[in-house]
């Protein structure tokens, strides 16, 4: 019998639902492992995508988890200063197997103190800003350091979610997940990275996000300032 395995993924408001399904969708099936989806209330919380998720626990009811992940998220802003969040985290990592993040999530371990002098990836459009809190940023899809185990922006949580299932269960349970669920990927353009989409193209997303990269610099600021 396969030991049992808690691994918790962060909720919030705004949060990028696949950043936290595609892993769930992937943990859930190692072996023990009983899946924590995590906010401060069983209230359900709203994603970027137009539905809701409900938790299955709350930060006062959480058990110790084995795995503690942050996805990323518009709302991710919010929680950069949230001492209620940064603190759970930070209780939770102290004893955690692994300390995990998807796309911007990564910031939010950065903020709470939990990536200084670790390798980390994140989004390519906000990957520079993991250097204020003296994390090393990597742009790579996955990337374990010690610990720590981050994937890039948005779909490389299924990936994330591999290397992870890999790492506490062994490779062969997770090629098998990967086989459950068909895990093939043969997108239809080839535009999924900056150095693939173009220079045109890139200016053009980075206008659009301009608005988001002005309050996510900020409120990295913010939680900097508040580290030193």
């Amino acid at each position: 019998m396969a030991a049992p395995v808690n691994i918790g993924i962060l909720l919030y408001p705004n949060v990028t639902q696949l950043d936290a399904t595609g892993p769930a969708q992937v943990l859930s099936r190692v072996p023990g492992a009983t899946l924590h989806m995590i906010w401060k209330t069983r209230d359900p919380v709203p994603t970027d995508a137009g539905f809701s998720i409900v938790p299955t626990t709350t930060f006062a009811d959480c058990p110790a988890l084995d795995v503690i992940c942050v996805p990323g998220g518009g709302g991710q802003v919010e929680l950069m200063t949230d001492p209620e969040t940064l603190d759970f985290l930070r209780r939770q990592a102290a004893g955690a197997r692994y300390v995990t993040s998807v796309c911007t999530g990564s910031l939010v371990l950065g903020a709470a103190g939990l990536l200084k002098g670790y390798r980390s990836a994140c989004h390519w459009a906000w990957r520079d800003m993991l250097k204020d809190f003296g994390a090393i940023p990597v742009a790579e899809r996955v990337v374990r350091d010690r610990n720590r185990i981050s994937g890039g922006g948005v779909t490389a949580g299924i990936d994330f979610g591999l290397t992870v299932a890999a790492e506490l269960a062994g490779e062969e349970v997770a090629k098998s997940i990967q086989l459950v669920l068909e895990y093939d990927p043969q997108p239809p353009f080839d535009s999924g990275s900056p150095e693939k989409a173009g220079a045109e193209r890139v200016a053009r997303l980075r206008e659009r996000l301009a608005p988001l990269l002005t309050s996510r610099r900020k409120a990295n600021l913010e939680a900097a300032a508040r580290m030193q």
